[in-house]
């Protein structure tokens, strides 16, 4: 935060301390996905923070075409990491999302999503029910989407993530434990990234870790804070943190890219506990040279998520772990257009300006004609995965993990 910017200092002055850092340079114009999509300074970083000093300032109302173009931002923070002023654009946005929930400029009322995650337990079971072959069916039927649509859950239904096949492979116990690690499932993660979750465990456990997931655990509120949801998010951490509390860990390990910067900087800002990303950890150990792979003479098209790259800045780890996999292949898609449109919730709330990026992502993948797809963001899986399989593309959609763990010999 900027040192003329006290924390006790109101919202208002919070948002246009944050905004003033902007210089206006635009060197983040070409990194914007929207901006990209759109070609309107509306749409671009520097447009919104525009927007977010004025209204702070009062010189500008909250006008539908105004909150929109604030609420179209993707969050990615591709420009965060270009900005040679080093504005803090994702606490700005932040801060000015729920300064406009709590003055009452935008509806206080909580988004469908963001109430299903709150309930982990809840969403894996409704999955799990929708993805039985029938019903799965008759909810991404026509007359069923024609039904929901003026509900707003026709979207939803079309975006439904399939739930991957678990292998029954037991998990040998540590004998020699390095030390004791947390890992952290999520919410929607702790459903369809379930192979993720026991692949993480089987690398670990091969490196000598005793590995932690206590079952009280469930969002991160990433959903909630980024909405503009304080309170939600304040209370998510809470009870996150109460699941930790007698853990004994001092590292938790995250394999879902998206929910890394709301547990860093969020929930488990300032306690002893140490969020690290799951590829970096993995890539930093000095005992990964004791792991061999199998080979596999396959092609893999590589798509790094927007918070792989400017949240956590682990993008280089990945490859240097895949890179252990004798005979494999790897593409790396090009940063731009950088967000596959996923984003969180967004594909659902944004359909036209996410179909648009995925489109742009899937062309550039499937140019490679990769035998499978590599992401490692839940968000992205699901949603590079539904639109492969609405174009007849025969490509897996596969977390680094999962493959790590596939081709781990010993």
């Amino acid at each position: 935060m900027p040192a003329n910017v006290k924390a006790g200092s109101t919202a208002e002055a919070r948002i246009a301390a944050l905004a003033d850092v902007c210089v206006k340079c635009g060197l983040c114009l070409p990194h914007c996905p929207t901006y990209r999509l759109a070609a309107s300074e509306a749409e671009s970083p520097r447009g919104r923070i525009a927007f977010a000093q004025a209204l702070a300032q009062g010189k500008l109302e909250p006008s539908a075409s105004v909150l929109a173009h604030l609420d179209n931002c993707l969050a990615c923070m591709a420009c965060e990491r270009v900005c040679p002023s080093q504005v803090q654009y994702g606490k700005l946005i932040t801060t000015t999302r729920a300064w406009l929930r709590d003055t009452g400029k935008i509806p206080a009322g909580a988004r469908m999503p963001g109430r299903l995650v709150a309930h982990p337990r809840l969403l894996g079971a409704l999955l799990r029910a929708a993805n039985l072959p029938g019903l799965r069916q008759l909810l991404q039927s026509r007359a069923i989407g024609a039904l929901l649509r003026p509900f707003g859950l026709a979207r939803m239904l079309a975006e439904l993530p399939r739930l991957p096949r678990i292998e029954s492979a037991a998990i040998p116990a540590t004998v020699s434990a390095r030390g004791k690690v947390g890992l952290f499932p999520g919410c929607i993660a702790a459903s369809a990234d379930r192979d993720v979750h026991l692949a993480a465990r089987r690398l670990l456990v091969a490196l000598g870790y005793e590995v932690v997931v206590p079952a009280a655990q469930g969002c991160c509120g990433a959903l909630a804070l980024h909405s503009g949801d304080a309170a939600q998010a304040d209370h998510l951490a809470q009870a996150l943190r109460a699941a930790f509390a007698d853990s004994r860990i001092d590292t938790l390990l995250v394999s879902a890219s998206g929910c890394f910067g709301t547990l860093r900087h969020h929930v488990f800002s300032g306690s002893k506990i140490r969020v690290r990303e799951i590829h970096e950890f993995l890539a930093a150990d000095d005992a990964i040279d004791t792991l061999t792979f199998r080979p596999l003479a396959e092609r893999m098209a590589v798509h790094t998520p927007c918070t792989q790259r400017n949240v956590a800045r682990a993008d280089g780890a990945i490859a240097r772990l895949l890179a252990r996999i004798p005979l494999l292949r790897i593409d790396a898609l090009p940063a731009p257009p950088g967000c596959c449109g996923a984003a969180g919730d967004y594909f659902l709330r944004h359909p036209d300006i996410a179909d648009s990026l995925r489109t742009q992502t899937l062309d550039v993948a499937c140019a490679c004609d990769p035998q499978q797809l590599i992401t490692s963001n839940v968000g992205c899986r699901i949603f590079l995965d539904n639109g492969l399989r609405q174009r007849a593309a025969q490509v897996a959609v596969t977390h680094p993990i999962v493959l790590l763990a596939q081709q781990l010999e010993n």
